[in-house]
């Protein structure tokens, strides 16, 4: 009898926040194939017999391929397992979510997805950023910084992130150099407040504030690195005026 995959979204870092559903899956499964970033004490939730499988990927290293993934993914459900794709954040936003799916479809392989609570937004609400607020942002983009701004195929429209009220960077602290001077060069006020917000939601969470045209100096200088989410825009000014409220030195979690 084959099997079935879901992918599971785990949420940003604390690993209270994955659904109540997601937990149920993980709790359920046969096997467990996670990513690098998922807060690793929800491992402690899976069935001793269950199968654990290290699947992360780490920036710029060789490691395990996204067909190999897939493959591995599809192998333990066409055995008759309840097959748990365990992700950080959300399944679909950037997470190769959609890539899995198609390639259970392909194979005959029935799946669901069940969402999580992205980085995106967790981030910056952790560190006391609404990233909308009616006096101030009616509309927010995510993009990823995962592409190379020095690429002359590059697919981000600089000109039109610069006209968005609030801009979420994901995957971006290794480029935010490159950036940020896009954005400005664009049309970007380089005062425009900015924040960049280390291990979200754990105890390790760092945030740093500057300005487009500062943050990805005082990143440098502060040592920030992935995953780290950035924020530009009105907004991040908030945080400074009583809505941050997130204490990591009294966190009740070791993640990650």
């Amino acid at each position: 009898m084959t099997g079935k995959v879901a992918l599971v979204g785990a949420g940003p870092g604390d690993p209270d926040l994955i659904t109540v559903k997601g937990l149920r899956l993980l709790q359920n499964a046969d096997v467990v194939l996670y990513d690098r970033l998922i807060p690793m004490s929800l491992l402690e939730q899976v069935r001793p017999t269950a199968e654990l499988i290290h699947v992360g990927k780490t920036p710029y290293q060789r490691g395990i391929s996204q067909a190999e993934i897939n493959a591995l993914m599809i192998e333990k459900a066409q055995q008759g397992h309840l097959v748990v794709r365990l992700k950080g954040g959300d399944p679909f936003v950037f997470g190769r979510g959609a890539e899995e799916a198609l390639a259970c479809h392909q194979a005959g392989i029935a799946f669901e997805v069940v969402p999580g609570v992205s980085s995106a937004i967790a981030a910056p609400a952790y560190a006391g950023i609404p990233v909308t607020h009616r006096h101030i942002s009616t509309a927010f983009t995510v993009f990823t910084g995962h592409e190379d701004p020095t690429k002359a195929d590059g697919q981000t429209d600089y000109a039109a992130l610069s006209r968005v009220g609030t801009l979420v960077l994901l995957m971006g602290v290794a480029h935010l150099a490159g950036i940020t001077e896009r954005l400005i060069t664009a049309g970007l006020d380089p005062d425009t407040p900015a924040a960049c917000i280390e291990w979200a939601s754990t105890d390790h969470q760092r945030v740093v504030i500057g300005t487009a045209g500062t943050i990805a100096q005082r990143v440098l200088d502060a040592g920030i690195d992935a995953p780290a989410t950035t924020v530009i825009g009105a907004v991040v000014s908030l945080a400074a005026q009583g809505v941050a409220w997130f204490d990591p030195l009294t966190s009740d979690h070791d993640d990650p």
